[in-house]
């Protein structure tokens, strides 16, 4: 199939991509997309569908049927009357299936527990945290700005947020995590980690999601090797558990009970979300920057072509 790529995802992840040599100068950058059918060789597939695809940082990509290094079925078509089309390259894609794998299956929250998420006006961020006030637990946010902050408490619900540019980040957290904290979501690492390290209770559960504080590190090594020795003597003593999140180590069995869970609860209003969405191709490398600088505000997108379904 030719597909118009509609909405393209920006992730965090794309930039191990490129120092990992998985893409090469030249290559098409990667990136999952939401694209319309323009032309269809198979009978699966109409002009005029919308898809899940990876067109990548392109206009027009072409599409096969297949399962891709994650393990998605490629493509999968788009129901625009379920939630917007752009939802399913955020909270109802990889991004709400990485927060509901890493909240859910992972780390099994229980009513009353203390929950800590960072990056928590994030795309995953957000999620994680409503996922995890869904389940009973009180849920503190860590974010960059008072803004977000406000945002986290005032829309999505949760029941503080701190801001790690404060100086007083650690004794803000400290006082928002009376209890400790049982369950922490690692969107961030560095700075932000070291605030919830002495916090972490006897077998508390760590998924770890990502470190986007570090992912610029020059020195060679791997970021969550760092992040790890950073912790050990802690995770030791209070027995903590560490998952580290793969979210293709979840499609197969998880992404089916997944999509019908979080579409009912996007439908209904209990799981809210916030995209920043930038017009054109061209804004992509500096929206992409924007990522590792905390310069986005929500699940970041590029609209690459017209949305049909927005007239």
């Amino acid at each position: 199939m030719l597909t118009r790529t509609i909405y393209l995802s920006l992730d965090p992840y794309q930039w191990g991509r490129r120092r990992s040599g998985a893409e090469s100068v030249g290559d098409v950058c990667h990136g999952r997309t939401v694209s319309q059918v323009v032309e269809s060789r198979t009978d699966a597939y109409a002009p005029g569908d919308y898809l899940f695809t990876t067109n990548g940082w392109q206009l027009y990509g072409l599409t096969g049927e297949g399962i891709d290094v994650f393990g998605y079925m490629f493509p999968r078509k788009v129901d625009p009357s379920v939630a917007p089309i752009s939802t399913a390259v955020g909270i109802l894609g990889m991004l709400g299936l990485t927060a509901y794998s890493g909240v859910v299956v992972q780390c099994r929250p229980k009513p009353g527990e203390t929950v800590v998420v960072s990056a928590a006006s994030g795309g995953v961020g957000q999620a994680a945290g409503q996922i995890a006030k869904l389940h009973g637990c009180r849920v503190v946010g860590i974010a960059g700005t008072a803004a977000k902050c406000d945002f986290v408490v005032k829309e999505l619900g949760l029941d503080a947020c701190v801001a790690h540019r404060s100086p007083s980040y650690p004794d803000d957290l400290r006082a928002a995590c009376p209890d400790g904290v049982d369950i922490y979501f690692e969107n961030v690492g560095g700075h932000v980690f070291e605030g919830v390290l002495p916090l972490l209770n006897q077998s508390a559960r760590i998924s770890l999601c990502g470190m986007i504080s570090q992912y610029g590190d020059t020195d060679g090594r791997d970021a969550s090797e760092t992040w790890a020795e950073s912790g050990k003597a802690v995770f030791s003593r209070q027995n903590v558990a560490v998952h580290r999140l793969f979210v293709r180590d979840f499609v197969a069995d998880h992404q089916d009970r997944f999509l019908h869970e979080m579409a009912a609860w996007v439908q209904d209003g209990r799981i809210k979300y916030r995209e920043d969405i930038r017009d054109g191709l061209d804004q992509a490398p500096a929206a992409f920057s924007a990522l590792f600088s905390g310069g986005n505000f929500g699940k970041t997108l590029v609209r690459v072509g017209e949305d049909p379904t927005l007239a």
